[in-house]
C-alpha cells in the first residue's frame, strides 16, 4: 500500500527584516532588509517534521516599500497554490512594517478554505538572537493545519487579520489584537486555540488592475487639536478619491475638519472613518455621521476603502 504523502505547505517570500542581513551578528538595527532569499530563510527554520515544504520567492523588498502591483502579485500566487489539491496551506514571510495592510488586504481578496499564515521578524536574519526562524517554523506548522483563513504567526501568538497591528516599534512581540486578543498560542508546533477568527466579507479579486496606477488614490488625514481641513481641501483640489480619517475617541471630529470633509464628500470624495485609539471600536448610530470602519485602524481603513471603490467603479 503507498504511503499517504506528507501536508505540503507553499513558503512564498516578499522579503522584510526576516531576511535581513547586517555586517555583525551583533547588530540588530543596522542591516539591509530582503537581502536573503527564502530558501535561505526555509532552510534556517529547520525541518518541519511530518510536513514537506516548498518555496518560492514573490518579491525581495523592504516592507515600508510595498505596493500594490507587489500585492497583486503575491494575490495570485497564492490563489495558484491554494488550488493545488496538494497543498495544506500557504505561508507569507513579511516585514513588520506594513504587515497589518497585507494581512487584511489578503483576507479581503481571497477565498481562502485552506490557512493563508504571514510572518515577520523584529531581528534580522544575520541576528546572532534571530526571531525569524521560530516564527517562520511556528507558521509553517499552522499552515499544515486544517484552517481556513488569514493569520499571522509571531512571537507565539496567532493573530487574526482583522484584529492585527502592529504595537511597538522594537519589542519581539511586536504585534497585537486589541481587545479581542490572538487567535489562539503555538508552541513546539501544538496549537491552542483561544477563539473564533472574526469573519471577513470576501472581495472578488478579478476586478483587481493590473496597473498599479489604476487603482484608487486614497490618503490619510487626522483629526487633533486646531485642525482645519486645510489638507482635505488640498487633497480635493489635487483629485484625490478617498479620504480616511484617523478621529479622535469614538469617531468625533474637529469641526472645521467634519465641515470640510462634508465638502470633500459632496464634490464626490469617498470618506471613511477610523479611530486614533489604539483598541476598541466606534459606536455611532447618528444617521447623518460620516461612514466608520468599525475596529479597523486608519491603514487598515485605507485599504477597506480602497476595495470599496475599485467595487464601485466595476458596477
Amino acid at each position: 500500500m503507498q504511503k499517504p504523502s506528507l501536508p505540503l505547505v507553499v513558503v512564498l517570500g516578499t522579503g522584510g527584516t526576516i531576511a535581513g542581513e547586517a555586517a555583525s551578528p551583533d547588530d540588530d538595527r543596522g542591516y539591509r532588509s530582503a537581502a536573503r532569499g527564502v530558501d535561505a530563510l526555509v532552510a534556517a527554520a529547520g525541518a518541519a517534521p511530518g510536513v514537506a515544504v516548498e518555496s518560492e520567492q514573490v518579491a525581495q523588498l523592504d516592507s515600508k516599500d510595498m505596493d500594490f502591483a507587489t500585492w497583486r502579485r503575491l494575490e495570485r500566487r497564492i490563489a495558484a497554490h491554494l488550488a493545488r489539491p496538494e497543498v495544506t496551506g500557504v505561508v507569507v514571510t513579511h516585514g513588520t512594517d506594513t504587515l497589518e495592510e497585507t494581512a487584511w488586504f489578503l483576507a479581503r481578496v481571497l477565498p481562502a478554505p485552506k490557512p493563508v499564515v504571514l510572518t515577520a521578524a523584529m531581528r534580522p536574519a544575520s541576528s546572532r538572537q534571530a526571531d525569524g526562524p521560530a516564527n517562520l517554523a511556528d507558521a509553517i506548522a499552522l499552515a499544515a493545519q486544517s484552517l481556513a483563513g488569514v493569520f499571522v504567526a509571531f512571537a507565539g501568538a496567532v493573530h487574526g487579520a482583522r484584529e492585527i497591528r502592529k504595537a511597538h516599534p522594537t519589542r519581539l512581540d511586536a504585534f497585537s489584537s486589541g481587545d479581542a486578543g490572538p487567535i489562539a498560542r503555538i508552541e513546539a508546533g501544538r496549537l491552542d486555540v483561544l477563539r473564533k477568527p472574526s469573519p471577513v466579507e470576501p472581495f472578488d479579486a478579478a476586478g483587481l488592475p493590473d496597473d498599479a496606477s489604476a487603482w484608487p488614490w486614497v490618503e490619510i488625514v487626522t483629526s487633533d487639536v486646531g485642525a482645519d481641513g486645510r489638507a482635505v481641501e488640498a487633497l480635493v483640489a489635487a483629485g484625490v478619491n478617498g479620504i480616511v480619517v484617523a478621529a479622535t475617541g469614538n469617531g468625533t471630529l474637529h469641526q472645521r475638519l467634519d465641515a470640510s470633509l462634508r465638502m470633500a464628500m459632496a464634490s464626490g470624495v469617498a470618506v471613511l472613518r477610523s479611530t486614533r485609539c489604539l483598541a476598541g471600536s466606534i459606536v455611532d448610530d447618528a444617521p447623518d455621521a460620516i461612514p466608520h470602519a468599525a475596529d479597523l485602524t486608519p491603514v487598515k481603513a485605507r485599504v477597506e476603502l480602497i476595495l470599496r471603490l475599485l467595487d464601485a467603479r466595476r458596477r
